[in-house]
């Protein structure tokens, strides 16, 4: 594929300067407006390119159509990608910076030289050498996640519509709002997407493709506790706040996630917040079976009865809601939709390709069970939501070879 143009580096680095954070407190969809200038900017490079159908909806999402330039009944596919980034770091005002040649050497970041990315903790870069990585400078996250893999997208779209020899099937794009705060795929118009398999393009280290996700529920604990005057206290007040502080400090340090890997999954507080008479914790929980995210709202059930029995006149709530499930159970009924995409990674130079489970979810994840078997991709990202976050040019060109690749694959074994 190195006869081809690419076009990746230029685009993330104008679409990383584009704000597109999302806010998880916004009740509208997109949760934020200025997700909506990105799908603006991608939707004029789809037109430029030939792509006449592309365009932006309602609620911020963007369909595209590659046409098929071929004879024979190749399923529909869909590439996925999401435009927001995480609130977990600001996206604001990105400046990135490009390494041209790396050489090894630890990354110092410009605006912030106390933000350094180091070699020896970031593995993935001892494969980088000779190539062209890109951060932000310091200050903001970069974007990389998941804006790699736009750029990857628009990059292979960029190279089928101007290579007709490269036969392929009916293409479907598909970008998101939303993703990073769990709602990337809540409006989707699935009749009017038409894809029958997907794609996201949303991983991390080059050659790899994702084929299982964390199952995962969310858990709200409400804490209802006795107020009292604190003069007048004794024997009468049942402070929820230090109710609901004793049941997360219960919570076993090999279910945390700072103390679990590979398989292993947890029980995790993301927000406390309350006083004396009502308090609040917010929690996710992430296994890879169902089975295991049944165990650990148990566990949390016992926790909080356990508490709460020191405290008779207080109660809690304990409400459990379902996120996503592991697409790995979807994926099995489908092998070819992996077993072409492991053909594809080979073809682009991967002679190894990596086959791994994400610890977390993607818009894959419940794509698959809204119909769309959807593993995911690499896009090269590196150190997601952080102000380290980095990624090379290279890679993200190889994740556009890959799809250009796949494209093919799905043409070369459908029937005429």
């Amino acid at each position: 594929m190195s006869k081809f143009s690419h076009t990746s580096k230029d685009r993330f680095l104008r679409y990383v300067q584009i704000d597109t954070e999302s806010d998880p407190n916004s009740p509208s969809q997109p949760s934020t407006e200025k997700q909506k200038d990105l799908g603006r900017v991608l939707v004029e490079e789809l037109l430029a390119m030939g792509i006449s159908d592309a365009h932006l909806d309602d609620y911020g999402y963007v369909y595209a159509t590659i046409p098929a330039n071929t004879d024979k009944k190749v399923p529909v596919i869909c590439f996925c990608s999401h435009m927001d980034t995480s609130p977990d770091c600001s996206g604001a005002g990105v400046k990135p910076v490009v390494h041209s040649n790396y050489k090894g050497q630890d990354l110092v970041l410009p605006d912030d030289p106390t933000v350094v990315i180091r070699r020896a903790e970031h593995e993935d870069l001892q494969h980088q050498i000779g190539n062209d990585i890109i951060t932000a400078s310091g200050t903001t996250l970069l974007g990389a996640d998941n804006k790699a893999g736009l750029a990857a997208i628009m990059d292979a779209a960029h190279i089928l519509i101007h290579n007709k020899q490269l036969k392929h099937g009916k293409i479907r794009i598909l970008f998101t709002p939303d993703e990073e705060i769990g709602r990337g795929v809540e409006k989707v118009d699935m009749k009017k997407l038409g894809a029958k398999y997907g794609y996201t393009i949303d991983g991390e280290t080059a050659g790899s493709i994702e084929d299982e996700t964390f199952s995962a529920d969310g858990a709200v604990v409400t804490v209802f506790g006795v107020s009292a005057h604190p003069g007048f206290a004794k024997g009468k007040m049942e402070n929820a706040l230090k109710i609901a502080s004793r049941i997360v400090a219960k919570f076993p340090d090999k279910l945390s996630p700072e103390h679990t890997e590979a398989k292993q999954g947890f029980i995790h507080p993301v927000h406390l917040e309350g006083n004396i008479e009502k308090a609040t914790i917010k929690l996710i929980l992430r296994d890879f079976t169902d089975g295991g995210l049944k165990r650990h709202a148990k566990t949390l059930q016992k926790i909080v009865d356990g508490v709460l029995a020191a405290f008779p006149n207080s109660r809690a709530e304990v409400n459990i809601t379902e996120q996503y499930r592991n697409m790995g159970k979807v994926l099995r009924r489908h092998p070819q939709v992996v077993d072409y995409a492991m053909e594809a990674l080979k073809r682009s130079g991967f002679q190894q390709p990596l086959k791994r489970s994400i610890r977390g979810g993607t818009d894959g994840s419940r794509l698959s069970f809204m119909g769309l078997p959807c593993p995911n991709l690499f896009a090269g990202e590196h150190a997601f939501h952080s102000k380290m976050e980095w990624v090379s040019v290279q890679d993200m060109e190889k994740a556009a070879e890959t799809m250009v690749h796949l494209a093919m694959v799905w043409e070369e074994r459908s029937e005429k």
